[in-house]
């Protein structure tokens, strides 16, 4: 089974999450304080909001899979659109360790398939608890212009 992930930036935690709950007629199955989470069956979506320092709006999407075969078929789709792929294994991110890979599409939207392993006490692995770093305000989409390098070198080859 495959699910659509989408992550927005809000300004106001609570409102959004008070709003979401209405709009989704249910409560998050992750409530952090700096992050909220529903994992719907109707639509099916796994749709998450933070508080993480990036500009507020749509910070990236995705397709959530339950395998690492789908995974693998996920991969290969990203790779067959002559994209660079980031690869991340056993990656913290959004409170939950996964394995994922990450593209820029045309218009420098960032997508990730992933493949989640378990939960995580910390919302990201790579930088914990320091409120003054950006990376550890920033949600995990890697930079773009990683992404981008790796696009303009698989086009080079």
């Amino acid at each position: 089974m495959k699910r659509m992930h989408l992550h927005v930036s809000v300004d106001d935690l609570n409102k959004s999450i008070n709003f979401y709950n209405t709009l989704f007629g249910e409560k998050p199955t992750v409530v952090k304080p700096d992050y909220a989470k529903w994992m719907l069956e109707d639509p099916l979506v796994n749709f998450a909001i933070s508080q993480r320092g990036a500009k507020v709006g749509l910070d990236h999407v995705g397709i959530q899979v339950d395998s690492d075969d789908a995974l693998s078929e996920m991969k290969a789709r990203f790779d067959s659109a002559e994209l660079g792929v980031l690869t991340q294994e056993n990656t913290t991110c959004c409170y939950a360790k996964s394995d994922k890979h990450w593209v820029q599409d045309p218009s420098g939207i960032a997508w990730e398939t992933y493949h989640t392993l378990d939960s995580a006490p910390t919302f990201s692995a790579s930088v914990l608890n320091d409120a003054d770093s950006h990376a550890a305000s920033a949600c995990c989409a890697p930079p773009m212009q990683q992404v981008q390098f790796l696009s303009r070198r698989n086009k080079s080859q």
